[in-house]
């Protein structure tokens, strides 16, 4: 184990100032030197090193000015979310309320949901344009565009569909969170998976608008040709049966 030369001063988590002594309080974040050869490094730019967390300590302290203990708040704070293990919420001191704040607006998500054809990406740009032009921050998750990135390994099976609203919905919940106005415009078609995205988000931040407009002129307008190849054989689920509002 190598010994720790020495701990700056302090950083306040909560208030970014400095502070004295060689204790360092768990909210706060220290400084150490430590002598790169005893671990076994050579100086070079690619050592790389882990500071473990200690079950019982909770501060990082130096006596006598040659060791220290690493820990964290309590190790029992450790969870597991789905396949994701030992994990911890690390909370900041600028949330939700100060970005609203200096943004002058509040954070929200505008679900825009309806057949293929049926409006969405156009309502979409024009009331992403009208709230820019009132000075509104904005941006707009649309389904197509999504998946160019963050779901291209996604496909149209039930599974993936699902996967998708979900990761859109998690990425929207993060856009509210900063204080942006998000814009989802997805097809969604079924009510459980836009509840679940629903309830990512505190009640009243989750605005649900259904593009009303019938199977007959959305198949008229066909953007994307996608109501021909279904007519035809080549594609399913343009406008599945279970289609929930």
């Amino acid at each position: 184990m190598a010994a720790l030369k020495a701990v700056r001063p302090a950083i306040s988590c909560s208030s970014s100032c400095f502070e004295s002594g060689l204790s360092v309080p768990l909210s706060k974040v220290g400084f150490v030197k430590m002598p790169l050869p005893s671990l076994g490094f050579n100086g070079g730019n690619n050592a790389r090193f882990s500071l473990v967390q200690a079950a019982e300590e909770s501060t990082v302290a130096i006596p006598n000015g040659c060791a220290a203990v690493i820990s964290g708040e309590n190790i029992r704070q450790m969870a597991t979310n789905g396949k994701a293990m030992n994990i911890v919420w690390h909370k900041s001191s600028v949330g939700k309320i100060h970005r609203q704040e200096l943004l002058q607006q509040k954070g929200c998500v505008i679900w825009i949901t309806g057949l293929s054809g049926s409006g969405k990406s156009t309502l979409a740009c024009a009331l992403s344009q009208a709230l820019y032009s009132r000075g509104k921050l904005t941006y707009i998750l649309d389904g197509d565009n999504v998946r160019h990135g963050l779901n291209r390994d996604l496909s149209f099976k039930a599974e993936d569909r699902a996967e998708n609203i979900r990761r859109i919905g998690e990425v929207a919940k993060l856009f509210a969170d900063a204080g942006i106005i998000c814009i989802a415009s997805v097809i969604s078609p079924y009510r459980r998976d836009r509840d679940a995205c629903r309830a990512l988000l505190p009640e009243g931040d989750f605005i649900e608008v259904f593009m009303n407009v019938p199977l007959k002129i959305c198949e008229a307008r066909d953007p994307k040709g996608l109501y021909k190849l279904a007519r035809a054989g080549k594609i399913k689920g343009v406008y599945p049966p279970g289609f929930c509002i």
